[in-house]
């Protein structure tokens, strides 16, 4: 036997009794390594990394349309210290919980119009809001004539919970004068208004076009020399353009018209002639990734971050079918967004640092 083979066959044999000793050892080495990721996990806190500035998290870059990879409509924005939350898709707590933000700390949701994709992951925030934060007061909820009963209609399904986990937990730990949401609402302006000011943060509500849903609007949100402004649902929009001018970030809806042609068309040949019915129309009252891109020319943003992406992309080498030369309509960066992602806008400054949360 070669030295070779007898170093091939120690090699095995080491290998061999790894094997056998990870099998034999599977339930203490198991709960070790649970320990130590529980350790990591809930030591982590990317909030106290960030520099003061504007700070965007993607907790949400979905649709209607499941997707494994993408939940619904939510976006994180957090000014200096301060965290505030762009829609309530499902999924997006989750999410949230998943980038290592605690649900605890949302100072406010702000909701873009009652589509179900926008407001189905509410329950879920406000309960994570509620049992780990020590929050006296229920989650402020802003939003277009309307999110009162939104709000009604989510605490009246979550009465019954609520009270559960007061009689289980305490008065302490989860006090009924801080459970579920209350409604801010404000009329939809007919040019942009701010709905919200304090610590510096402003924030700006506009009128949008995704008739036939109305009230629909998007919001802008400045502090310290940055800004960022979020579409929501909307065809291309002049008035999104007008209240955009000068930001640094946009993150706009898009939906690529080819693509979904393509499903509709698929869905005919299978006979779900309703479900393709319905995808030719929803062409109508979005914003294409090419429009997407004129609207963030005209407004002359630093930077274009798509979201709300219709049909989903379940791999990046598919961005630029997506993106069918979009990219072409501006001059800056265009992103095609992905669940975890963050974009950093140090306060005073000009630079947009991207990175990822999970």
């Amino acid at each position: 036997m070669t030295r070779n083979h007898r170093a091939a066959l120690w090699i095995a044999a080491i290998i061999g009794v790894g094997a056998l000793s990870a099998w034999l050892f599977q339930r203490p080495i198991g709960m070790w390594l649970f320990e130590r990721a529980a350790q990591r996990n809930i030591a982590r806190d990317p909030l106290a990394a960030l520099p003061d500035g504007l700070h965007v998290g993607l907790c949400g870059t979905g649709s209607p349309l499941p997707a494994r990879e993408r939940a619904a409509s939510c976006t994180v924005v957090i000014a200096g210290k301060a965290m505030f939350v762009v829609d309530a898709g499902e999924g997006s707590a989750r999410n949230i919980a998943q980038m290592g933000l605690p649900n605890g700390r949302i100072g406010a949701l702000f909701l873009t119009h009652y589509h179900s994709d926008h407001i189905d992951g509410m329950g879920p925030m406000m309960l994570l809001r509620w049992t780990a934060s020590g929050n006296k007061t229920p989650l402020p909820v802003h939003g277009p004539t309307g999110v009162e009963g939104v709000i009604a209609g989510f605490n009246a399904a979550y009465a019954l919970d609520n009270g559960y986990r007061t009689a289980h937990h305490g008065m302490k730990i989860t006090p009924p004068a801080a459970a579920g949401a209350v409604a801010v609402p404000f009329e939809v302006p007919a040019s942009p208004s701010v709905v919200y000011e304090a610590e510096g943060l402003r924030v700006t509500a506009f009128a949008v076009d995704h008739r036939p849903v109305q009230p629909s609007v998007g919001y802008r949100f400045d502090y310290k020399g940055r800004s960022v402004v979020i579409s929501g649902d909307t065809a291309a929009s002049k008035s999104l353009e007008a209240a955009a001018k000068g930001a640094d970030l946009l993150i706009h809806e898009a939906l690529q018209p080819k693509m979904v042609k393509t499903l509709a068309a698929q869905l005919d040949r299978a006979g779900r002639k309703q479900t393709a019915q319905i995808m030719r129309d929803i062409l109508d009252y979005h914003a294409s990734p090419a429009q997407a891109a004129d609207s963030a020319r005209a407004a002359g943003v630093k930077m274009l971050v798509l979201s709300h992406v219709v049909p989903s992309m379940p791999s990046p080498y598919l961005n630029a079918a997506f993106l069918d030369g979009a990219e072409d309509h501006f001059d800056g960066p265009v992103v095609v967004g992905e669940d975890g992602e963050y974009f950093s806008l140090p306060a005073n400054g000009t630079a947009i640092e991207r990175g990822r949360w999970f």
